[in-house]
Formats: structure tokens, sequence, C-alpha cells
């Protein structure tokens, strides 16, 4: 079956020995690409503790970890020829014998057992992790706090009000 010009980009962006930048309209398959990149890693024997995904949007990575278990689920269940397929599907090249499907059908369990799940996150949930890490080196107090919109929105009003009040004195 011949893949389309997108299908080509998107199956290249999904190899896991190369770097991407995926950046594409709404709908475009960016999921689809770093979920495959990562079934990918995984296939390839990437530690799933070691795998960072970072998305703009709460609700992208939680589609991603939802997809990308999906997948694993049904390689758990399938029989040889239809997980071939599945991997094969995929991009990845090269004949699978018994022990890669083997390997392929515990990704799932492997996934799960992950200490602290796998890293599939917001750009501003790992910021965050990291600050919280690391808050003298960044130079941020230990206890600090994250604003809200709502929070950021009624400060600069505030501080607004503040400036207007001294420059009327």
């Amino acid at each position: 079956m011949g893949l389309t010009d997108a299908s080509l980009a998107q199956r290249r962006a999904a190899q896991p020995d190369a770097s991407s930048w995926v950046s594409a309209n709404a709908g475009s398959g960016k999921t689809r690409v770093l979920t495959d990149r990562v079934a990918r890693l995984l296939l390839r024997g990437a530690e799933p503790g070691r795998i960072l995904c970072l998305t703009y949007t709460t609700a992208a990575a939680a589609e991603m970890q939802t997809r990308l278990f999906r997948t694993l689920g049904e390689w758990a269940m399938m029989p040889d020829a239809e997980l071939a397929a599945a991997i094969d599907a995929l991009g990845e090249p090269g004949a699978l014998g018994p022990e890669d499907l083997d390997r392929a059908r515990t990704l799932f369990a492997r996934a799960l057992e992950t200490p602290g799940g796998l890293k599939i996150q917001t750009i501003h949930a790992f910021c965050d992790g990291l600050l919280r890490h690391f808050p003298l080196e960044a130079g941020v107090a230990p206890q600090f706090a994250v604003l809200d919109d709502r929070q950021a929105k009624a400060l600069r009003a505030e501080t607004l009000d503040a400036i207007a009040l001294e420059h009327d004195e």
C-alpha cells in the first residue's frame, strides 16, 4: 500500500534515531507521530522511565498517554501476524522474530510498572517540577507558588491600581 507524502513525513518524524520538530495544524496527526515515536523507542529497548514527552496542553498530554496505553494494551493481546503487521505499520524496519514479538507484548506492563509512570506532560508541568527539584539553583523560593490565570489577572489589576494611586499623589 502506497503512503501519501504526509504519511511518509509523519513516519520520518516518528523515527527515534533522528531529531524532529513537529509543528502542524490541529488534527494533522502530531499526537499520532509522537505516540508512534514513543512506541518505536520502547520497541528498540528504551526504558519507559527515560522517555520524556512534552506537549503544550494538558488535553494533548492526556490524549497521548491514552493512545499509547491503548496501543501497547492491544499489542499485549494480538496474535503474532497481527502484531507484526501493526509494528510494520509504524515503520520499524527489519524482520521480527518471536522474541521481538514477545518483547513488544511486555511493553504495556513495563510502561504501567514504571515508577512515576510515563513522563507525558505539559511544558509548564515539566518546568514546575524542575523548579521544585532545584529551586535554589533557579533562584526561586523553595516554597514558591505558581499563579493560575485568574490569580495572575487579579495581581496585575492590583498592581496597576497601586501604580495609578502612586501617580495621583
